[in-house]
C-alpha cells in the first residue's frame, strides 16, 4: 500500500479581488517508506499540498488517500498515522522543550513512561539536552524550530510531514535534523518534506517532486528527473573553445575565465576529447538538482514574483 496517493488533485482560493489556482489537477504517489521531497518556488502550492494531506484543508476537487483513507471522508483515521510541522507553527512559548514533546505525546495517547523516554531520546537526537529546561520563550527561533521537529520525530506516527523544517536553522543543526530524517526513514517511516533548499532535497529524498505555479511539471527518483531534462551532463572548461564552437553541444554560460556548458553525454564525451587535444583544463559531472530545476522550471528556485502567493 502507497502512503500517499494523490489523484487529479486542485484547489482554488477565492477572495473579493479575485481568485487564485494553488493547485492545478496533482497527482502524485508517494510509497511507504520513502523520502519524497517537494520542491518549488515561493508560491508553487508546496503549502496548500502538504495542508491538504494534513487533513487542515479541504480541497476543491481530486481526491487524496493517506495509507488507503480518505483525508476527506476518513479524517480521523488519516490524523491517527500522521504527524505535522506545518511551516507557520509556533511551540507553546510557556513550556520548555521537555514539556513540550512530553505533552505532545500523552495527547497522542502514550503512556507517562513512554512519552517520557521518547522525550529524552528525540531531545538527545536534534542536540537539545542543555536546553531541554529553558522556557521557549527564552530561545532563538532556530532552536524553536528544532523543538518542533524533535517533537514530531518522538512520536510513533507512520508518516511526518515536515513543512520548511530547518528554515533558519545553522549548518550544524540542520545536519542534525538531516539525520533525524534519516534515521526515521530507516525505520521505515515515510516522510513528506517540502523545502526551497535544493542541497537538502537531494542530500536527504528518494524521490522528487518539482511543483510549479500549481502544476505538477516532474516526479521520480533524481536519476529518472535528470534523463527527463534535456542537457543531464554539465561540462566546466578553461580555453581551447570558442562560444561559437560550444554552441553546437548545448547551452554556454561565460563564469569570467571559463565556459559552462549544460549538453548530452555523447557530447560530454566528444567535448572531452577535444579539450585533452587541445590541452583544455575540463570538468564533466551530472547536472546537480539545481540545474534540474533550471531546466525543467525556467527559472531559479530564489526567484519570486509578484502573485506568487499559494492563497488569499
Amino acid at each position: 500500500m502507497d502512503a500517499l496517493r494523490a489523484t487529479a488533485l486542485s484547489k482554488q482560493y477565492r477572495w473579493s479581488g479575485g481568485t487564485n489556482q494553488a493547485l492545478k489537477s496533482v497527482s502524485l504517489t508517494v510509497p511507504k517508506g520513502s523520502i519524497l521531497g517537494l520542491i518549488g518556488r515561493n508560491g508553487a502550492g508546496k503549502t496548500t499540498f502538504l495542508r491538504i494531506a494534513s487533513t487542515t484543508l479541504l480541497p476543491s476537487g481530486g481526491k487524496m488517500d493517506i495509507f488507503g483513507h480518505d483525508v476527506v471522508q476518513e479524517t480521523n483515521l488519516v490524523r491517527e498515522r500522521i504527524a505535522v510541522i506545518p511551516q507557520e507553527s509556533r511551540p507553546f512559548y510557556w513550556m520548555n522543550p521537555r514539556e513540550l514533546i512530553y505533552y505532545f505525546l500523552t495527547l497522542r495517547g502514550h503512556t507517562r513512561e513512554d512519552a517520557h523516554t521518547r522525550a529524552e531520546q528525540a531531545l538527545s537526537e536534534l542536540g537539545l539536552l542543555e536546553y531541554a529546561d529553558t522556557l521557549v520563550s527564552r530561545l532563538s527561533g532556530g532552536l524553536r524550530r528544532r523543538a518542533m521537529v524533535a517533537m514530531v520525530m518522538a512520536s510513533d506516527a507512520e508518516m511526518l510531514f515536515l513543512d520548511e523544517p530547518t528554515t533558519g536553522l545553522d549548518p550544524v543543526a540542520r545536519r542534525s535534523v538531516w539525520e533525524a530524517i534519516r534515521k526515521a526513514a530507516h525505520a521505515q517511516r515515510t516522510i513528506f518534506l517540502t523545502t526551497h533548499y535544493l542541497d537538502e532535497a537531494e542530500a536527504l529524498s528518494t524521490r522528487i517532486a518539482i511543483l510549479e505555479r500549481g502544476t505538477l511539471l516532474a516526479e521520480g527518483s533524481r536519476e529518472e528527473i535528470a534523463q527527463k531534462v534535456q542537457h543531464p551532463y554539465r561540462v566546466v572548461v578553461s580555453g581551447g573553445f570558442t562560444q561559437g564552437e560550444l554552441e553546437g553541444y548545448g547551452e554556454p554560460t561565460w563564469l569570467e575565465d571559463r565556459w559552462m556548458l549544460f549538453t548530452g553525454e555523447k557530447d560530454a564525451r566528444e567535448i572531452s576529447r577535444m579539450a585533452l587535444e587541445r590541452g583544455a583544463r575540463l570538468s564533466v559531472a551530472p547536472v546537480s538538482l539545481e540545474d534540474i530545476f533550471l531546466q525543467i522550471v525556467g527559472k531559479d528556485i530564489s526567484r519570486d514574483e509578484e502573485g506568487d502567493d499559494e492563497g488569499a
